[in-house]
């Protein structure tokens, strides 16, 4: 069995027990004792949802694609940089 099959078989024991938890509510009433049967069953259907969650498996986040033109800069981008290693445009190299 796999672990959705687990899980699925689980979801169909909460869902019996929901529906034995409200015809016990429907023929004693909303007691405190069935209330907190009724919050238990809730916590359980909250627990295995969670499991659902962590057991599906994961699809890899794709970064979104940035289109890089093939056309030239714009060269006034550059008129105030220094190339690299070598200083200012107007200066000798060390």
């Amino acid at each position: 069995m796999s672990v959705h099959d687990d899980i699925n078989a689980v979801q169909r024991c909460l869902d019996d027990l929901n529906r034995s938890v409200s015809r016990l509510e429907h023929q004693l009433g909303s007691a405190l004792e069935i209330r907190r049967v009724r919050l238990d069953a809730d916590h359980l259907r909250e627990s295995v949802a969670l499991l659902r969650e962590a057991a599906a498996p994961a699809t890899p986040h794709r970064p979104d694609l940035v289109t890089i033109s093939d056309a030239p800069y714009d060269i006034s981008l550059w008129t105030d940089s220094d190339d690299e290693g070598l200083g200012a445009r107007d200066r000798r190299a060390p």
